[in-house]
């Protein structure tokens, strides 16, 4: 796979080139940049399959270099000195996130899923830039669930609620299918962020446009089509009661 490695770091960057020669011959690394600007062109003219790239950058950060581009089809994976960009970063659909100093077994790891991800073709990244593309960027039509064969495109019309499950999430649809997908509950809010649904409780996140009734109490609880009943927390009660009465 062709790739490209950009971070501001020389040293940073030097250690990953030979971390990725000696565990992962396969990787072709097209281009090592520490300077983000000469990066993001390299990306546009070489066409990568794969990028690595850090966050925290002088001038451009990682997440401002991906805003630049015109629906990227390479797979990502970020490397960062930094944890708390997680849940971001997966809302850009990056094949794993690694934390320096690097891990042999973690890197090989995220080249297997980068593999995988550019045998199926399309990738989750190219569908979010499309739809963040559109007339309304904060409004979604589909979202793209990952499975072992590829992604199973679903309306976000069709999604009645979403709950956690340790670090996956599973979704229930409005016909009965269930999803279960490797993404916390945490990252899927993040990444539909601006659409109807609403984190109710830590467990759950709901489609308000689904809820069919709100019982008042002690944060009360709202039941849905399927006639599952979930508990709003007390936290989030006030919001979302002001939320429910816009519908």
């Amino acid at each position: 796979m062709k790739s490209i490695l950009i971070d501001d770091e020389t040293d940073a960057l030097e250690a990953l080139h030979l971390l990725l020669m000696e565990t992962c011959p396969e990787v072709v690394i097209a281009g090592k940049f520490t300077d983000p600007e000469k990066g993001l062109a390299a990306i546009r003219n070489m066409k990568p399959d794969l990028v690595f790239l850090d966050i925290e950058m002088p001038v451009m950060n990682g997440f401002q270099l991906l805003e630049a581009l015109e629906i990227p089809a390479f797979s990502l994976v970020f490397v960062t000195a930094y944890d708390q960009f997680a849940v971001k970063a997966f809302r850009f659909s990056a094949v794993d996130y690694l934390l320096k100093p690097v891990d042999p077994v973690e890197l090989r790891k995220a080249v297997d899923k980068a593999a995988d991800k550019h045998r199926v073709g399309k990738s989750q990244l190219d569908w979010l830039k499309q739809s963040l593309t559109q007339q309304d960027s904060r409004r979604f039509d589909k979202i793209a669930l990952p499975s072992a064969q590829g992604y199973t495109f679903v309306e976000l019309t069709d999604v009645m609620y979403c709950e956690s499950d340790s670090s996956y999430t599973k979704f229930f649809l409005a016909n009965g299918d269930t999803y279960l997908i490797t993404k916390s509950l945490g990252e899927v809010e993040e990444m539909l962020a601006g659409t109807d649904f609403f984190r109710i409780h830590k467990q759950f996140l709901v489609n308000m446009r689904h809820i069919r009734s709100y019982i008042r109490g002690d944060g009360g609880y709202v039941i849905m089509p399927d006639k599952v009943n979930i508990p709003v927390s007390r936290i989030k009660k006030e919001e979302f009661t002001e939320r429910f009465t816009r519908f």
